[in-house]
């Protein structure tokens, strides 16, 4: 983690697609990381309040469970 409580990390994109954010970060005279930063928070924030992303989710924790107890030999 850096020293002001981020996390650093490798974003790959599309060429056209990271022209595109280029281009919205220049005519907002934001930098590209903070416009990332702000549609990541949003996206994220749309799935907090997405009831199937919620059941997917609990269906992920269940089988992370289950995966869990064989390996503990708990079956």
């Amino acid at each position: 983690m850096a020293k002001d409580g981020t996390k650093n990390i490798l974003l790959r994109l599309d060429p056209v697609l990271a022209e595109r954010l280029q281009t919205v970060a220049s005519v907002e005279g934001r930098s590209v990381s903070d416009v990332a930063r702000e549609a990541i928070a949003a996206l994220v924030d749309q799935r907090r309040q997405d009831a199937q992303f919620s059941e997917l989710l609990e269906q992920n924790l269940a089988r992370h469970e289950e995966s869990l107890r064989r390996l503990r030999g708990d079956d």
